[in-house]
């Protein structure tokens, strides 16, 4: 047996919780009969360990357990054919096993064996005198090792139904469209996907009623599931608030996504409670036989998730919306390792310029990606789903930490001045952030007023309290900050006097438009007179054009930042450009 067949088997063995358990009347029955039926002394329901054959159930034997070397059970699990060894004595390579330097001379079993075809261990015999087995005890003992299958399968099948619920879980599910795959394999079946609340909203509702709430939802709706699907069609549970079934034969694809939608209406106020008014349905078709199962249930999900952002709440799957959400899922995955790689990850830097003097005043520092498959994968694409997972705090510590090294080497050559970070959301409910990042500056010798983290109105507005916390910390230690994409969050006057921020970055989308009219100028000229008199220093982004660059100057924005000065720049090119930037600046104010 290959170690992979080996590891399958041992993983099919401990899913069902039967190793060590006590011991049941249900086998010990079974066993019993063996015994009798054979006129043998010793019998035994035999389990295949890694290192040992235990027994769930034995007649004559007086430990639980012996060595799995050399032991015929073992043979029988991992071949799943049943064994007969007419004298042990007479086999070169059982005369020498454990059982014979016992005493046992007669040995059969016969396999268990899961649907799946993993031979779990046996139901064997054992006689103190060789002896010889007809082709009818050989189908006895098979019988009697099929029910002590049956007996396994029934009591796993106890761990199949949702206590909540009383719905079949998705285990349930997975074995159900497996064994249609071997019943009825090339048939056309939709699955559908009944998901009945958005996470945020299950959060809302345990915190204002209460987790009980939530069960009551979910009771309700599989009560009516129950009465609403035709005799012969299971409902699911198998998520805590998602529900999935399987449509008649031979459904048309948008006449079932119409039925549904019209029943959707119908029924919401039935299904839903008053804080759930998102309900979805995902609708996916499948070839029985050919898609695997889980396939089945990660499609249903993926249509059940775009359902959310169609207005009639039901959606069949897409294989362009999944396959964006499999890129996205696989771009998380490889961050990880990008992360750990010397190779993947790097900063480039794009500077800041005064607009009265256009002098270069500072930089910020962009994270970019070469992923080792795909090629550039754009910032604007990882970044929003690193920030919302586990690895959003790794993401921002090698980002800090990168580029303190990178001001550390500038100001080996003499180049010294600020440098923007950007932080999420997530750094913010760190409660170490602050700590974590004076620590960084320690690490690489850089003076606090020459770090200035960058943060979205948003991110600040997610959880205001900690967030405020950790800015405020970060201020009383030097630490500039500054808000990003101004305009595109809440932008309120209560919210910006209670930021410890020194500047205001206006949103390029702003920015670009402020040529297109009066009433963008104006909007454009209005914030920077707000952020001036509430005491922010002002930056542009986006600048690309001469133009505009005077433009802002006149309405007194301080600083700007776009392709009109340079693209993001390597580390070298960048202490080359500033060189060459400065030098024509100075040029021209003497000139």
């Amino acid at each position: 047996m290959t170690v992979s067949n080996e590891r399958a088997r041992l993983d099919a063995l401990y899913q069902l919780n039967l190793l060590d358990t006590p011991a049941s009347e249900s086998f010990d029955r079974i066993t019993r009969m063996a015994s009798q039926l054979f006129k043998l002394p010793i019998a035994a329901v035999s389990l295949t360990d890694h290192d040992r054959q235990w027994f769930k159930s034995r007649v004559g034997i007086a430990h639980d357990a012996v060595t799995r070397t050399k032991a015929p059970c073992s043979q029988v699990a991992e071949t799943t054919d049943t064994l007969v060894i007419p004298d042990l004595l007479d086999n070169a390579f059982y005369r020498d096993c454990p059982i014979a330097q016992d005493g046992i001379r007669f040995y059969a079993g016969a396999p268990l064996v899961t649907r799946d075809g993993h031979g779990l261990g046996a139901l064997c015999v054992l006689g103190t005198e060789p002896r010889n087995i007809d082709p009818k005890e050989i189908a006895a003992l098979n019988d009697l090792a099929a029910m002590v299958m049956s007996q396994i399968e029934l009591q796993h099948a106890f761990g199949r139904i949702d206590p909540l619920s009383g719905l079949p879980n998705p285990t349930q599910f997975l074995d159900d469209i497996a064994d249609l795959g071997r019943d009825k394999p090339g048939e056309r079946r939709l699955a559908i996907m009944l998901d009945l609340a958005r996470p945020e909203q299950i959060n809302n509702m345990v915190r204002v009623m209460g987790p009980s709430h939530v069960d009551d939802m979910v009771r309700k709706a599989a009560q009516q599931l129950r009465e609403i699907l035709p005799a012969g069609r299971t409902a699911y549970h198998v998520a805590a608030t998602q529900f999935a079934y399987l449509a008649d034969p031979d459904m048309s694809d948008d006449a079932y996504a119409a039925m549904l939608e019209g029943m959707l209406k119908r029924s919401r106020a039935e299904l839903t409670v008053q804080l759930v008014s998102t309900m979805a349905v995902g609708i996916a078709p499948f070839m029985v036989g050919e898609t695997d199962p889980r396939d089945v249930l990660r499609l249903t999900h993926s249509a059940a998730q775009d359902a959310r952002g169609s207005e009639t709440s039901v959606s069949l799957y897409s294989i362009k919306s999944d396959g964006a959400h499999r890129r996205r899922f696989g771009l998380l995955r490889d961050f990880e390792n990008a992360l750990a790689a010397h190779d993947q990850l790097r900063l480039v830097y794009q500077p800041r310029v005064d607009l009265a003097s256009r002098a270069c005043v500072g930089a910020e520092a962009l994270l970019r990606w070469q992923h080792p498959t795909l090629g550039d994968v754009s910032p604007s694409e990882f970044i929003p789903i690193v920030e919302r997972s586990s690895l959003a705090r790794p993401l921002t510590q090698w980002v800090l930490d990168h580029a303190l090294g990178q001001l550390k080497n500038w100001s080996r050559v003499g180049l010294r001045m600020p440098l923007s970070v950007n932080i999420s959301a997530a750094n913010l409910e760190e409660s170490d952030f602050a700590p974590s990042v004076q620590l960084l500056l320690l690490k690489h010798g850089i003076r606090p007023e020459l770090l200035e983290l960058e943060l979205t109105e948003s991110a600040v507005m997610e959880n205001i309290g900690p967030a405020l916390d950790q800015l405020n910390t970060l201020y009383g230690a030097g630490i500039k900050l500054a808000i990003d994409d101004f305009g595109t969050g809440y932008s309120s006057l209560a919210y910006l006097q209670r930021l410890p921020a020194q500047v205001l970055k206006i949103d390029q989308g702003f920015i670009r438009g402020v040529l297109d009219g009066e009433r963008e100028m104006q909007l454009v000229r209005s914030m920077i007179i707000l952020s001036h008199d509430l005491g922010f220093h002002t930056v542009a982004e986006g600048v690309e054009t001469t133009e505009l660059a005077e433009l802002l100057e006149t309405m007194g924005c301080d600083e700007a930042q776009g392709y009109l000065f340079t693209r993001p720049l390597e580390p070298a090119a960048f202490v080359a450009w500033i060189e060459d930037w400065n030098a024509a600046t100075l040029a021209q104010a003497v000139g």
